[in-house]
């Protein structure tokens, strides 16, 4: 079973075709990277496979199940979860809280069990504080656990973002540029993150400028320009390939 295939993918605005006729695969417990110059249709992409978009036309499955036009909420529920080019944290909360709301979708919804305190519901929230808990450590934030969100670095809420991601539990994880920002420590200690994401089974699609992460973590990419699909394999395959190498690694002098 793949995580996700895409179909003659196509996303308009106006009569600027963002995405044009895009199709794709992405291997269940692959880190998959999707690459490209700004502006070539990255961010679209995730956002069309996270449900934020509509597609204008094409097809999307999401572990073999169809998935163009539904909600962020009925995808988050199907297992996929994400981040976001620009850091959506609740300031106003402490860390640890932010990540507890990651596993919203699996929290029982009824009103008077949670008005009441029922023992089931106390023990449901222990568990999801202890599981909040592991998160943070796993993604390196163990020392940050009692820390208010507005009080971390912008390397510590990147990590933050992704902790709540993992609370959700899910399949498949998109990325948003999730090394943006970093310096080279933080940056290699993110690709360190992600390749540890995937060996837990979860899919990862990942959105990033910087090559020297996406070559080292990625084992398949996918190079986009001005919405289409420029080219597309291993690192090694991609890294050879003039048609990338003109339109975005560059030439040597």
């Amino acid at each position: 079973m793949n995580a996700i295939v895409a179909k003659g993918l196509t996303k308009r605005f106006g009569g600027v075709a963002a995405v044009d006729d895009l199709s794709f695969t992405v291997p269940q417990g692959a880190v998959y990277a999707i690459i490209g110059p700004n502006g070539a249709g990255k961010t679209t992409v995730i956002n069309l496979l996270s449900g934020l978009y509509v597609p204008t036309s094409g097809e999307i499955a999401l572990l073999d199940r169809s998935a163009a036009g539904r909600s962020p909420e009925e995808l988050a529920r199907c297992g996929l979860s994400r981040t976001f080019q620009n850091i959506q944290v609740c300031m106003n909360m402490d860390a640890l809280s932010n990540v507890m709301i990651g596993a919203h979708v699996h929290l029982d919804p009824g009103f008077a069990a949670a008005a009441l305190r029922l023992p089931r519901i106390r023990k449901a929230d222990a568990e999801l504080r202890a599981r909040a808990a592991e998160l943070m450590s796993f993604v390196g934030l163990s020392s940050q656990i009692k820390s208010r969100a507005s009080q971390m670095s912008y390397g510590g809420l990147k990590r933050l973002e992704i902790a709540r991601a993992l609370a959700a539990d899910p399949k498949v994880l998109l990325l948003d540029e999730p090394a943006a920002g970093l310096n080279h420590t933080e940056t290699d200690a993110m690709s360190d993150l992600i390749a540890q994401i995937a060996e837990r089974g979860v899919t990862v699609v990942l959105v990033e400028h910087d090559m020297k992460l996406v070559m080292s973590v990625s084992h398949r990419i996918l190079v986009l320009n001005y919405g289409r699909k420029l080219a597309e394999g291993s690192p090694a395959d991609v890294r050879a390939d003039r048609d990338v190498i003109a339109a975005y690694l560059g030439v040597p002098a």
